[in-house]
Order: structure tokens, then C-alpha cells, then sequence
């Protein structure tokens, strides 16, 4: 039987954090997001954009529009995904194989953006979607670990740590990247390499060379899987899995109370991670110089923000905690409807910095607290949450563009993230606040 708690496997699961942020950060968040909008856009020579629209296989779509559909069908697909795969990971005891080949699919298609021009926009936003595909995939594997290495007891600092090596990993590599796009010539290249935009290319490159090399050390640590032969029952198998835990799900009302809580509050969040620089790049005109040293101020925030959260659950119980999370995340969309200015901007971000890595850390352990012990089905648990936060990223951001397309503005999107977190806080309510979720 595997020991838990040991030093070692612990501190490399947390490196699959270090290895996966990237995305988030470097693709998600910041570099890749600007480039799209700039290859994608066509400028006077004033700089002014005369058109933002992309024919997407004979679709005419706004660019920031396609860019929030992409990420709405990307997620769809792991809704769909999840229920078959993580039930079949469980029965056949190949949870980390399938971590690895998800890992691998993001990585190479984060890869493939090296290649991103204006002619291959349609093939760069499919791209674009398997990379969150294979971010996600990976990601509900690599949570399930998380009962199986850990006791309870140490549920909130491990989560923690994992967002802690994540920011840390994502920002210096981010700030790699930077110095090569502003400064080209200390990495051996040149002035007009940045403005033909391979040295942002180049950044894709990285990031999927950097996912893929670090996550070696938690795929060595981590358990090894105890491959069971199915004997041509896959599917059957898989289903038998599933509904098993889902069986298990239904009388379990705590679980279903969060899970509803958490649909709607990291809707919010989800949605605000995904779509914050597009938000400052058109409604804000904020120079990429600035809005660049905000992404990183926001990461290197986050790592105290996430242990003060672990802290705060041990002092009011998880509940209350991620109440406080949620309220004063509830202030960030209203601020930014009426903002005006970057340096208000600048403000609203310091904020969600301190309480971002602190409510998805404290979201996690939270669950992973209410899984019953001792269950052999963690993964397929994992899943139902995964499912809960594809189905949030999927909704939050799909609601965003419709709103914006219907009304072509932007800030009546934002409000709508604000509804989002107060349905969260008020299905919150309903659940008794401690350290510990069982009896």
C-alpha cells in the first residue's frame, strides 16, 4: 500500500503545477492573447484598427468574440470527455497515463502557435482550443492524486503549495520570455525579429517545451499505475464506474451543495482570468508595457493570497473562508464597470491577485476534504468537479461574448460576472463552515 505524506511525492506533484501554469499565464493570460488580437486585426497607419473580424471557416466573428467561443467549446469538450475518461481511469488503473497523454496534447499544440500567422488563423484557434483541452485533461488526473498522496490534514497547505510553485514557475518563465520580445538582442536576436513576431512564437515554443520537461518529475513520483486488463469491457467498464460514484455523489448533499456553489462562483473567476486582458486591451487601451507588469504583480500577489486562504480555513473552516474569497471577489467586476483608467485598473488587479490563487486552492482541498475515505475512485470524483469548473469556464465566457455581441459593449459582460459570484455566495450559505467535512 502506497505511504502517504512523504516529502518527495509531495513536493513533485506540486511541480505539475510549476510545469501547467505556464499555460495559464504565458497563453492564456497575457502573450498569446495580445498576439492573436494583433495578427488578427487590421490597423491604418496610425495604428487605428479598421477591422478586428476573422473569417473563421467562412464564419465572420469578432477576434476578442472567437477567442471566448474558442475557449467555450474547448471546455464543452472536456464535459463531454470527463465522464467517460475519468471512470475509465479508475477501473482501469491508468490515472496517470492519461495525465501524461493530456499533458502532451496541450504542450504540443502551445508547440504548434510557433507557426501562428495571418494564413493559418482557422488551423491556430483549433490549436488554440486542444491546448486548453489538454490543460484541463491533465489537470483533473493531477488533482486526484491529491487524496491518495495526502492526508486531510494537509489537504489545504499542499493545495496551496501547488498554486504557490505554479505562480512561481509561470512568472519567471514569463519574464524570460519578455526580456527576449522587449529585449532580443541579449538572447541573440534582433529588433526586427520582435516586430515580424517570432519572438513571441518563439514564447509558444517554450512553453510547451516547459510543460512537457517538468512534468517528468511528478510523473516519476507520483504513483505508478496498477494497469488492470478489461478484457474487451471498456466502455461497459467505464460506465459501471460511473455510475457507481454517481450513485455515491447523489446521497451525498454536502458534495452536490458545493458543487452547485462552486458552478456559479469560479464562473466568476474562471471567466475573469479568461477574459481580464482582452477587457484592458479594448475597453481600456492600456499599453502592453503596463498591463504586462499587472500579470505579473497579479502572480507574485497570488502567493500569499493562496496561503492566506489555507489560513483562513484553518481559522473560520473552509466555508467561511472562501465566503470572504468570494465576497471580495464580488467587488472586482462592479469596480470595473466604472473604471476609466489604467491606474484604477491597476488597483481592481492587485485585488484579484491576493484572492485568485487563494479561492482555487481553497475550492480544491475543500472537495478533496469531502470525498469519503478511503475511496479508490478518486479520479472519477475529480471528474465530476472538473466537469463543474469546464462547465463554468464554458458558461462564464459563452455568456461574456453573447452579452457583448448583443449589445457591443464590453462592460455589460463584466456585470454579468457580478451576478455570477453573488448566486455563488448565497449557495455557499448553505453549507456549515469546517476544518474538516466528515460525519
Amino acid at each position: 500500500m502506497f505511504q502517504k505524506n512523504q516529502k518527495k511525492v509531495l513536493t513533485a506533484w506540486t511541480m505539475y503545477d510549476w510545469a501547467n501554469s505556464v499555460h495559464n499565464l504565458v497563453i492564456i493570460t497575457v502573450v498569446f492573447p495580445m498576439y492573436f488580437l494583433a495578427t488578427t486585426s487590421i490597423k491604418d497607419s496610425l495604428g487605428n484598427i479598421i477591422n478586428d473580424e476573422v473569417n473563421f471557416f467562412g464564419f465572420h466573428v469578432q477576434n476578442s468574440v472567437l477567442y471566448s467561443y474558442t475557449i467555450s467549446v474547448a471546455t464543452l469538450l472536456l464535459v463531454l470527455l470527463n465522464p467517460i475518461l475519468t471512470p475509465l481511469a479508475d477501473s482501469s488503473g491508468r490515472r496517470k497515463f492519461f495525465m501524461k497523454l493530456f499533458c502532451y496534447l496541450g504542450a504540443a499544440s502551445c508547440a504548434y502557435f510557433f507557426f501562428f500567422t495571418r494564413d493559418n488563423v482557422n488551423w491556430v484557434v483549433i490549436a488554440f482550443g486542444l491546448s486548453i483541452v489538454g490543460w484541463g485533461g491533465s489537470i483533473v488526473f493531477y488533482n486526484s492524486f491529491l487524496p491518495e498522496i495526502a492526508t486531510e490534514d494537509r489537504f489545504d497547505n499542499l493545495s496551496a503549495r501547488g498554486f504557490m510553485m505554479g505562480y512561481i514557475g509561470s512568472v519567471l518563465l514569463l519574464v524570460f520570455n519578455l526580456v527576449m520580445i522587449m529585449k532580443p538582442e541579449m538572447v541573440g536576436l534582433s529588433q526586427a525579429d520582435t516586430e515580424s513576431g517570432l519572438t513571441a512564437r518563439i514564447t509558444f515554443l517554450t512553453v510547451g517545451l516547459w510543460w512537457a520537461l517538468f512534468a517528468q518529475i511528478p510523473f516519476y513520483y507520483l504513483p505508478k499505475d496498477k494497469v488492470k486488463r478489461l478484457k474487451g469491457e471498456v466502455f461497459s467498464s467505464s460506465f459501471r464506474e460511473l455510475r457507481k460514484v454517481l450513485g455515491e455523489l447523489r446521497q451525498n448533499n454536502l458534495i452536490k451543495r458545493f458543487l452547485l456553489a462552486f458552478l456559479f462562483y469560479d464562473m466568476g473567476v474562471m471567466t475573469v482570468i479568461y477574459v481580464a486582458t482582452i477587457f484592458a486591451d479594448k475597453e481600456l487601451h492600456i499599453e502592453k508595457t503596463g498591463l504586462i507588469v499587472t500579470l505579473l504583480l497579479i502572480q507574485l500577489i497570488a502567493i500569499p493570497g493562496s496561503f492566506l486562504a489555507s489560513w483562513l480555513s484553518g481559522k473560520f473552516g473552509n466555508t467561511k473562508a472562501l465566503l470572504i474569497e468570494i465576497f471580495i471577489w464580488s467587488l472586482m467586476p462592479l469596480a470595473a464597470y466604472f473604471t476609466t483608467t489604467a491606474n484604477e485598473f491597476y488597483v481592481i488587479a492587485a485585488v484579484v491577485g491576493l484572492v485568485m490563487g487563494g479561492i482555487q486552492s481553497l475550492s480544491r482541498s475543500t472537495y478533496a476534504k469531502l470525498i469519503p475515505d478511503d475511496t479508490k475512485d478518486t479520479a472519477s470524483y475529480f471528474g465530476f468537479y472538473d466537469i463543474v469548473e469546464k462547465i463554468a469556464i464554458t458558461l462564464g465566457t459563452l455568456l461574456f461574448g453573447v452579452v457583448e455581441q448583443l449589445t457591443g459593449d464590453m462592460r455589460n459582460s463584466v456585470l454579468v460576472i457580478l451576478v455570477f459570484f453573488i448566486i455563488g455566495f448565497l449557495l455557499l450559505m448553505r453549507i456549515p463552515s469546517k476544518n474538516i467535512y466528515k460525519g
